[in-house]
């Protein structure tokens, strides 16, 4: 993903000003894709010289509402049908699982607990946040479908992190003294999270 594309793809939404699209990137997108006002405001006025989107109005203390293109809509189109998905990805919490043998004991069972619970709360959020869609809150349109989908998604990779954090915990495979036998083998093959997330009761 490109920052290029979620600007278009929020704008094919409506028309918005570098702050508006701004708030709906640390709303929205934050957790998948953060943005910073500069960045936004650079890349606005790339997209603006490339025409793909252009001034619909201008507001108080000269701020600018834009609007998506045609050319700027067939591009983020384009992106999404056509462009090989880019699957690396930056994730702080596995990175420093590379490095848990630098850690106190006690210190990592302290730190694999919170990640625990704060995934597990955050999968709980989304799903409060997936049933109000489910109600209708939001509507029908293919933009709530699309959120929904998008939803489920960060339900479960949240979800799986909790199990995760879990097992970690649960495995100690860092002072387990038979790991790599056949026996930490045998008590080595996980269980489900028993976490607020999956205690979370999806409303209908």
């Amino acid at each position: 993903m490109s920052l290029r594309h979620g600007l278009l793809g929020l704008l094919a939404e409506g028309p918005a000003s570098g702050y508006d699209l701004a708030r709906r990137f640390s709303e929205a997108l934050g957790s998948v894709w953060p943005a910073q006002h500069p960045q936004i405001y650079s890349e606005l006025a790339r997209l603006e010289t490339a025409g793909l989107i252009e001034v619909e109005s201008t507001g108080p203390r000269r701020r600018k509402a834009y609007r998506i293109t045609d050319e700027g809509l067939a591009e983020v189109r384009r992106w999404l049908a056509e462009v090989e998905v880019d699957h690396t990805f930056r994730m702080e919490t596995l990175f420093r699982a590379y490095f848990f043998w630098l850690m106190d004991p006690e210190d990592l069972k302290a730190h694999l607990a919170k990640e625990q619970l704060f995934f597990a709360e955050t999968a709980a959020a989304l799903r409060g946040y997936a049933a109000t869609k489910d109600r209708g809150d939001w509507g029908t349109s293919t933009q709530t479908r699309a959120m929904r989908i998008a939803l489920e998604a960060g339900i479960r990779i949240n979800e799986a992190l909790a199990g995760w954090a879990q097992w970690a915990q649960e495995t100690d495979i860092m002072t387990a003294e038979d790991f790599g036998t056949a026996k930490h083998q045998q008590g080595a093959a996980g269980t489900p999270p028993t976490t607020p997330a999956n205690q979370q009761d999806t409303e209908p």
